[in-house]
């Protein structure tokens, strides 16, 4: 197992370790430039390997030059993502459980990075003990969400506190139980009167509007009494067929 690290102050680590059969075997050692043996078995190669001084050299230029450069051109491209950080949202909320106790449920969701401190205190003190914690799990956007809750005496609910710890946030929050609203009966009152009134008057012009269309459909014209209505023609005039009518008489169709 190879790896380095770079340090705000410019400090940088790295390490290179073995294994065998399951457990740690040698490690290497670049301020000294020699090797650690972790089993006895692994004295022969470090006394082979510390004689090895270039060997030893070449490690250290790769854990402090080589892996480096990676490191920094790996950051570059994925920076946008690792160094990514999004304030998290908490919300407390509480339902009843069973035997007169209640359950307070506390969420975080949109924060990033994934590490996050959450914990439930009851007056300051850290209460680990009877919490339940859900997994960190992530979200479609790339941010994160978890939960934890507690069942509590109804009668301590003002004692406890959601304690969150992230890197998005510029001081740790202690959120308090979210109290639902209540509303006063006579505004409950008045709105379930206001719904029925305007139900009935909605019905009531309905109604008025089928009436109106209904009376347009019925309606009729009184025919003319008059002889010369449109199929009729006079002396000397064209009839309907486009023919001259004969004679003194008053034809019609």
């Amino acid at each position: 197992m190879v790896g380095c690290g770079l340090s705000a102050d410019g400090r940088k680590g790295g390490f290179a370790q073995y294994g065998y059969d399951g457990g740690n075997f040698i490690a290497f050692d670049k301020e000294t430039l020699t090797w650690t043996a972790a089993d006895v078995s692994a004295q022969i190669i470090k006394r082979n390997w510390d004689l090895n001084q270039p060997r030893s050299r070449r490690w250290k230029a790769y854990l402090e030059v080589t892996c480096i450069q990676w490191l920094r051109k790996y950051l570059r491209y994925g920076k946008e993502t690792l160094l990514r950080k999004e304030t998290p949202v908490v919300k407390v909320t509480r339902k009843d459980s069973q035997e007169g106790l209640e359950t307070l449920l506390c969420r975080a969701h949109g924060f990033s990075p994934k590490e996050i401190d959450i914990t439930w205190r009851k007056d300051g003190e850290i209460r680990q003990g009877d919490t339940f914690h859900g997994v960190v799990s992530p979200n479609a956007d790339g941010t994160y969400y978890t939960w934890l809750s507690i069942e509590i005496d109804p009668k301590e609910r003002s004692h406890y506190r959601c304690h969150v710890e992230h890197d998005g946030l510029q001081e740790p929050l202690d959120v308090a139980v979210e109290e639902s609203a209540s509303v006063p009966v006579w505004l409950t009152a008045a709105g379930v009167v206001l719904g029925v009134l305007l139900s009935v008057l909605l019905v009531a012009g309905i109604v008025t509007l089928l009436k109106q269309q209904h009376s347009e459909k019925t309606a009729y014209r009184v025919a003319t009494t008059s002889d010369l209505g449109s199929f009729s023609s006079s002396r000397g005039g064209i009839d309907l067929l486009g023919v001259e009518a004969v004679g003194p008489a008053k034809e019609s169709l």
